[in-house]
């Protein structure tokens, strides 16, 4: 029998999409298939592609088209192959399988399939998958931090969203799968996890008929992991239960992640989001009166259409009045399939760029003062990057996500994959700086 040919992955999208990957990944190498770092001397690339907004989906084909160029047997999976599957096939011949959002743990039968000489199309119409805790998975993430996937799909239908479309609706994994993934992931050396779905405030209302955020979170207390993050806590779940379960559970940080995607209630009633203005200024009174030291991050739509100038004001308004530790901000991107799509009173492009630039120009001082406001204390920090020569390193203190957010530079002695103490020295817009004690 001949040796199984060599696969790398070319990752694209969300931390969502970096799960699949992973057990992408798992489910080859436990099959016993080469896994490639090197997309050039590999035998097949999966392109893991994104198709959440125009610029995604422009990433995606950029990386599809130069592999292409490059004469590699592609596999396309993940939302833009669930999106797009028979362009995708027609345009790129040198695609050998196109694999939807839903279909990824059906991988090694298709490399099987291909590898007879067939061209392969596996896309569910309904995607229904989830992976659970008994799934391979090959992390690519640092060796100290994990994702942990609670749900998959969204019962929601945002006026500008097309993720239902590409995902299916909510299906969550039991407490006791997650709970059994945490502790061996924390058995692999993890320090911190980081909770992920769509709506992580909404975990458990399908399976268990209501919410379960606050169980959930409870029972990961059991975990011997430092460090618990949550993403995707839309403000109607932060119920009381849910905030006692934050404040009364040691290793689960009182970090926020809340899109809340604007402030005015008639761009949100447009956007159809699921509840009003008035319960975002609710919700954020109600964290700084019960989580006095949370960390806020959020994100914001401007240019949605009909958004007018009053509109934007008033997020103005509502940013400076919140002070949210981190602001993300994107312009209208319209979604074919989407209700959005073709609503009248569209905003120019060059209207909604500076719109964005305003708004982000508005949070530098106030994510600025925030990070000042940490020089002097010792924070924890966990360490993920060395740089050989200069003797630093860098990592991510419990105020600041992976990727999204800012960084620490660290002086001194450290060890990678390790939680140190460190004394922050300096700090910028959306940095800190410090020596490790």
């Amino acid at each position: 029998m001949g040796q199984k040919p060599t696969i790398a992955i070319s990752h694209l999208g969300c931390e969502k999409n970096r799960i699949d990957s992973e057990h992408m990944l798992g489910l080859l190498a436990q099959s016993g298939y080469g896994i490639g770092a090197d997309e050039e001397g590999a035998d097949y690339v999966i392109v893991n592609t994104c198709s959440f907004i125009q610029a995604a989906r422009e990433e995606s084909v950029r990386t599809l088209v130069e592999l292409a160029e490059a004469d590699k047997k592609i596999v396309i999976t993940g939302c833009m192959a669930q999106h797009f599957q028979t362009e995708l096939l027609a345009e790129l011949p040198e695609a050998v399988a196109v694999v939807g959002s839903a279909d990824y743990h059906k991988i090694v039968d298709v490399i099987e399939r291909v590898e007879q000489g067939e061209r392969v199309t596996e896309v569910s119409a309904e995607p229904t998958y989830i992976a659970d805790e008994t799934t391979p998975r090959y992390r690519t993430t640092t060796e100290g931090v994990a994702y942990l996937r609670v749900a998959e799909g969204c019962d929601y239908r945002c006026a500008f969203c097309i993720i239902p479309h590409l995902r299916g609706n909510q299906r969550s994994r039991s407490i006791e799968s997650i709970v059994t993934e945490a502790q061996s992931l924390a058995d692999q050396g993890v320090q911190e996890l980081i909770l992920i779905s769509q709506i992580t405030t909404n975990y458990g209302s399908d399976r268990y008929g209501t919410p379960k955020l606050a169980e959930l979170l409870r029972a990961l207390g059991t975990v011997d992991v430092p460090w618990i993050r949550m993403h995707y806590a839309y403000p109607t779940g932060l119920t009381p239960e849910v905030i006692a379960a934050i404040q009364e559970t040691p290793n689960v940080l009182p970090y926020l992640d809340l899109p809340l995607q604007h402030s005015h209630p008639d761009v949100l009633r447009a956007m159809r989001r699921p509840w009003q203005g008035r319960i975002n200024d609710q919700i954020m009174t109600q964290i700084k009166g019960d989580l006095p030291d949370a960390v806020t991050r959020t994100t914001f739509i401007v240019g949605f259409p009909g958004e007018t100038a009053a509109h934007f004001e008033h997020l103005c308004e509502f940013v400076q009045r919140h002070e949210f530790d981190h602001v993300g901000v994107f312009t209208f991107s319209p979604e074919e399939g989407t209700p959005a799509y073709d609503l009248p009173d569209q905003i120019p492009q060059d209207v909604m760029d500076e719109r964005r630039d305003r708004l982000m120009t508005l949070q530098q001082p106030i994510a600025e003062a925030k990070n000042r406001a940490e020089i002097g204390k010792t924070v924890p920090v966990l360490i993920e990057q060395e740089h050989p020569g200069t003797g630093t390193y860098v990592g991510r203190s419990p105020r600041f996500a992976p990727e999204v957010d800012g960084i620490v530079y660290v002086t001194g002695e450290a060890q990678l994959g390790q939680i140190t103490p460190v004394e922050i020295t300096d700090a910028d817009i959306y940095d800190l700086h410090g020596i490790a004690r």
